[in-house]
């Protein structure tokens, strides 16, 4: 789930920079054919092209006026490609000449923390917290922003995804035949695997189902720990930041989910199935629970129901999903976002920086994240008679007006499914939100991940000690190593870097506090 963090290498030749040139769409100005250039606020802004030739075609010119009234800021879009962006975000930090004022960056890398404390971007700490002049920005989440502050900095502003997206589904019918009410204890879900796995939930008279989906892909491990109050990753103990598999939380829970596994609650060969074949298990009735992101278990339910899977319980009806969020009052957090927007030194002064500011925010309201996601009323959507947005496009070209665009709002405060107009969900979809808000306030967040990019040593060889942590992990509850062998791991991770990774963490998180 951890991705490694590399440091951005700014030394780049004049060829890959001609590559990056050509492989970049060029500025797209709001304003060029409508006001006298510098009439508004100007700023340059580079974000991810996701789509190909965005804010192109018949009536873009209407999509880019609009920006412009609404907003009042004239800004010129430069769209890169999405394989060639880290690259091209290393070139721009290393040429100031080339550098927009708004940029989105995709990870607190260590290249971008070296950047902000080279002093590279602006303290928004200044700046954002005035609800009169940026009523949106200023009601961001602060345990949010943690993750986006160096030396006591805040470099960027998220772009907002679920906090709450982590849970668990089940079979409803299974459980129904069975009798099982609905899990709030990890009692409650080693019951449910039981019976899943032994009470032939599917009344076939056979010993063919398991309790539990599982694959080579360890998430769900991730997700099951949070029950046992370990933490995510890492955890404050006692004013320190502590690695989660120093506590004994930790140990507790891989004891339980060995326990599953001797227990034949999950497929023997669990550890070497694709994670492609995953969701399948329980699409196709070999195992009943899921634990994921809630909308990979809402997927599912879609399968049921497109598929008109009968139920267990009552055939005349269709088999469903139950979706629950969280056990013993937790589950794992996800960061809070998908990547953030800096505000570079190119932005020259007070009044450039409340520019980029007021675009920002205003591209969190509501008619903006409208025009972004769905593109212009009576062209690419309209609105039904209930208020809904229908989609009316007859051709894919026509989303390139707004295409990306939607790469530069924020959703702070709201995601894209609480905006008005919305499109009509299915009782699905609303579930999967339902479970996704109420997962917010008992989410566990991972409070080391500002300071992780900070670690020289974790920069270098984290990816690697983490790998050793996850590969024991998984030998422990396969029974290929005892409590010995475990304490090993932790050992030589301790030994090849992991010692001074948790004092490099902890020093940024004490000069931070």
């Amino acid at each position: 789930m951890k991705k490694k963090m590399m440091r951005h290498c700014v030394q780049t030749s004049g060829l890959a920079a001609l590559a990056l040139a050509v492989a970049t769409v060029g500025f797209i100005s709001c304003s060029k054919q409508n006001a006298p250039h510098g009439v508004l606020p100007h700023v340059s802004f580079m974000l991810i092209d996701a789509n190909g030739s965005p804010m192109t075609g018949e009536r873009s010119d209407e999509v880019k006026q609009r920006l412009r009234d609404y907003t009042g800021v004239d800004v010129d879009f430069q769209f890169v490609q999405h394989d060639r962006y880290d690259e091209k975000v290393g070139l721009v930090l290393a040429s100031s000449s080339d550098m927009p004022m708004i940029m989105h960056v995709n990870t607190l890398s260590s290249g971008i923390v070296d950047a902000a404390e080279a002093g590279a971007f602006w303290d928004l700490n200044e700046f954002i917290w005035d609800s009169k002049k940026y009523p949106n920005l200023s009601q961001a989440d602060k345990n949010i922003l943690r993750a986006l502050t160096v030396d006591k900095k805040l470099i960027g502003i998220y772009k907002a995804r679920e906090l709450g997206r982590y849970g668990l589904g089940y079979r409803a019918d299974w459980a129904e035949k069975l009798g099982l009410s609905e899990l709030q204890t990890i009692e409650d879900v080693y019951n449910m695997l039981w019976q899943f796995t032994y009470g032939d939930p599917d009344g076939n008279g056979k010993k063919d189902t398991y309790g539990l989906a599982m694959c080579r892909y360890t998430g769900p491990i991730d997700i099951i720990q949070t029950w046992f109050g370990c933490g995510n990753g890492w955890i404050e103990l006692d004013d320190e930041l502590v690695p989660v598999h120093k506590t004994p939380e930790y140990r507790e829970a891989l004891r339980w989910l060995k326990k599953i596994y001797d227990d034949g609650l999950i497929a023997p060969d669990w550890a070497v199935r694709e994670t492609a074949t995953w969701r399948d298990q329980v699409n196709k009735g070999e195992a009943g629970m899921f634990v994921d992101v809630i909308d990979g278990c809402r997927r599912i339910w879609d399968y049921l129901e497109k598929n008109k899977i009968p139920s267990v319980a009552d055939p005349t009806k269709v088999a469903s999903m139950k979706l629950i969020g969280t056990i013993n009052g937790r589950t794992l957090a996800t960061p809070g976002f998908n990547g953030f927007l800096v505000i570079t030194k190119a932005a020259k002064t007070r009044a450039d920086v409340e520019a980029c500011l007021r675009f920002i925010d205003k591209m969190c309201d509501d008619s903006m994240i409208t025009l972004a996601s769905y593109g212009l009323q009576g062209y690419t959507y309209d609105i039904d008679s209930d208020g809904y947005i229908v989609d009316i496009k007859t051709d894919q070209s026509q989303a390139k007006i707004h295409a990306s665009l939607n790469q530069s709002i924020c959703f702070i405060p709201k995601m894209l499914n609480e905006v008005q107009p919305a499109l009509r969900e299915t009782e699905r979809k609303r579930a999967e939100n339902a479970v996704a808000v109420a997962n917010r306030s008992k989410a566990i967040m991972n409070p080391a991940l500002a300071y992780l990019a900070g670690s020289p040593t974790y920069a270098a060889n984290g990816a690697l000690l983490e790998q050793t942590l996850s590969d024991a992990r998984t030998q422990y509850i396969c029974g290929r190593i005892d409590e010995r062998g475990l304490q090993a791991a932790f050992d030589k991770w301790e030994k090849q870097g992991g010692a001074q990774i948790v004092a490099e963490v902890n020093r940024l998180y004490h000069a931070d506090r």
